[in-house]
């Protein structure tokens, strides 16, 4: 074969796992939004430099931002030999691409070629990357059955499927995927959310690694975790699907959100910048004193008011709305918030789909 050589991504998705390096070629920023699962940034232009030869392209010409562009990619790619491949054996072999597979993935494919590695570079790069992501999204979730495990806030529906996925069951967690635990108060402290394209690569990345013949287990969220959007074909399947029913003491929730809202606890004003936005349900007075209990360090008591007030109404309004199936769900009740208690209930659960 000669190389570089250039390949379609449906050509390039069965042997993804295949190359020893996955090259972005694209700006941090491109690379930032979203890429291909696994692959590491090596820019060919930087944000700075990308504007800058765009720049002159648009206000000089072609062939003056060509000359600049060309130096900047010579040296650029000379720092990411120098730095992260100079140790690679002839055999290593790298898949390389940029925005569309045109001269900044070709520049690099072309000089990593002419040392001798067998790289390859994707034809129509990231952007034919998106297409395939797209058109698998509104397909692929069909292949699979679900398990949705529902149960109101606090009830331990996350700790259940980190239990079942250490227990080797199939597990999209959709809340660890979009770094939000997806209430109001679920943003999570210096883990700002991927942006909505990289939440469905990790979603297309997760389901095409699973066996249709195993049911794969979720939780019951709504269309939205935080700011993003879980995908609709995903969604609809999802809300057709054979339901859990979790079920915890009230004691234990409040424990298991203590718990699990630490930072909360540990920062009263943080807690309370958040519990504004239920002033537009509530109103000024319930929520104005719901801070003060923060502030006061009543906290168990103040998320025992919360779940009765406002996050139970909620589910139970929501629950039976959107998820057809949960008036015949599995009913399964926690004994406590001990690892132990996870792990029975995740067998349990195990052993019952190995049965369905």
């Amino acid at each position: 074969m000669k190389y570089p050589a250039l390949l379609t991504f449906d050509a390039v998705l069965p042997l993804l796992e295949e190359f020893d390096t996955i090259i972005d070629a694209r700006s941090e920023a491109e690379y930032a939004e979203d890429h291909i699962p696994g692959a590491i940034n090596c820019p060919v232009l930087d944000n700075d430099e990308r504007i800058r030869v765009g720049t002159l392209y648009k206000q000089v010409g072609a062939f003056e931002a060509k000359k600049v562009g060309a130096a900047l990619v010579a040296r650029n790619i000379a720092t990411h030999i120098n730095a992260l491949f100079a140790d690679k054996p002839r055999e290593w072999k790298p898949l390389v691409y940029c925005w569309r597979g045109g001269n900044r993935s070709g520049s690099m494919a072309h000089i990593l070629a002419k040392i001798g590695w067998p790289v390859m570079q994707l034809d129509g790069g990231y952007k034919e990357y998106r297409r395939h992501v797209n058109a698998a999204l509104a397909e692929l979730p069909s292949h699979f059955s679900y398990r949705v495990i529902g149960g109101p806030t606090g009830s331990g529906k996350s700790e259940l499927l980190r239990t079942l996925a250490q227990q080797g069951a199939q597990v999209l967690d959709l809340e660890q995927l979009a770094s939000h635990r997806g209430s109001v108060l679920g943003n999570i402290p210096a883990e700002p959310q991927p942006s909505q394209k990289a939440f469905e690569s990790s979603i297309w990345q997760a389901l095409r690694r699973f066996d249709p013949a195993l049911p794969v287990f979720v939780e019951s969220e709504s269309k939205k975790v935080g700011n993003l959007r879980v995908p609709d074909a995903l969604m609809e399947k999802m809300r057709s699907s054979p339901c859990i029913a979790l079920s915890l003491s009230v004691a234990d929730r409040v424990a298991l959100l203590m718990r699990e809202y630490a930072h909360f606890v540990a920062d009263p004003s943080m807690l309370n910048r958040q519990l504004d936005c239920l002033l537009p349900l509530h109103g000024r007075e319930k929520v104005g004193r719901w801070q003060a209990m923060a502030q006061s360090g009543t906290m168990p008591l103040l998320v025992g008011e919360l779940l009765a007030q406002h996050y139970d109404p909620a589910y139970l309004r929501s629950i039976g709305k959107n998820f057809a199936l949960f008036p015949n769900a599995r009913k399964l009740a926690l004994s406590d918030i001990s690892v132990r208690s996870f792990q029975v209930a995740a067998q349990q659960l195990l052993a019952s789909a190995a049965l369905d």
